[in-house]
């Protein structure tokens, strides 16, 4: 029996690493939550071999046949323009295809403070004008807005009972910078809930909003593959094809 209980706790770590998402509820509300180390394979897709936005998951996780990997997890990984052009800054495997938006503009991306998901020696979400004055070295980065939660405070901006309410997802890092945590709401949300969830349940000091009605996200884990319109950018965990 002891024998059987060892082997019962060594598999433990590799079950985790298999199932990196999971559902929970907080206020009422039902999320999806995936989290990864954030030393982990983490990348943000934008531009495939042939110029053109990979614009979908499982375009992206074909791309990555190629070399013995595929995705673990991904969602949408920020806004765009029509043409899926990224509206903000975004790095991908150290190109920069698209420069930092510093000032206000329209839309919930210009609703300042807005943010940046840099991924390069861990990963760390950082609010727009504090990336300007100290830009990170970032193999992957994409920008979004507004921030969500700001050095443990809710946006500014945020009004608790607006009825503004969509499926909503987005990104957060723990406070000791450790592990990345992406959500999705499973029903509509308004941003003070959505920033509540990344502060009070996540336990996220800084967290950015990725994006609101074209939310969608890839998580076999939990039987999760949302279809829709061709997207922008993608986030996801890269792992090796098993």
């Amino acid at each position: 029996m002891r024998w059987l209980a060892l082997v019962a706790l060594l598999a433990l770590p590799c079950a985790a690493a298999a199932m990196p998402c999971r559902t929970t509820s907080f206020e009422g509300h039902s999320y999806t939550v995936c989290e990864a180390p954030a030393s982990s394979d983490l990348r943000v897709f934008q531009q495939a071999t042939d110029g053109q936005p990979y614009g979908s998951f499982a375009r992206v996780d074909t791309a990555l046949a190629d070399d013995g990997k595929m995705l673990a997890f991904a969602m949408n990984g920020g806004m765009y323009h029509p043409g899926r052009a990224p509206v903000g800054l975004l790095i991908e495997d150290g190109a920069q295809l698209a420069p930092l938006v510093k000032g206000a503009s329209a839309g919930n991306f210009g609703l300042l403070p807005n943010g940046v998901f840099c991924i390069g020696n861990g990963a760390e979400v950082i609010e727009t004008r504090r990336f300007a004055k100290a830009p990170r070295d970032c193999r992957y980065a994409t920008q979004s807005g507004p921030m969500l939660v700001i050095d443990g405070k809710l946006h500014p901006r945020f009004i608790p009972d607006s009825d503004s309410r969509y499926v909503r997802n987005g990104v957060g890092v723990s406070a000791d910078g450790g592990t990345v945590v992406f959500a999705i709401s499973d029903d509509a949300v308004n941003f003070a809930e959505f920033g509540r969830f990344f502060r009070d349940a996540l336990k996220t000091p800084n967290a950015l909003y990725l994006d609101g009605s074209i939310s969608r996200l890839y998580a076999p884990s939990v039987g999760r593959d949302d279809f829709g319109f061709p997207m922008g950018p993608i986030v996801g965990l890269v792992v090796p094809r098993g």
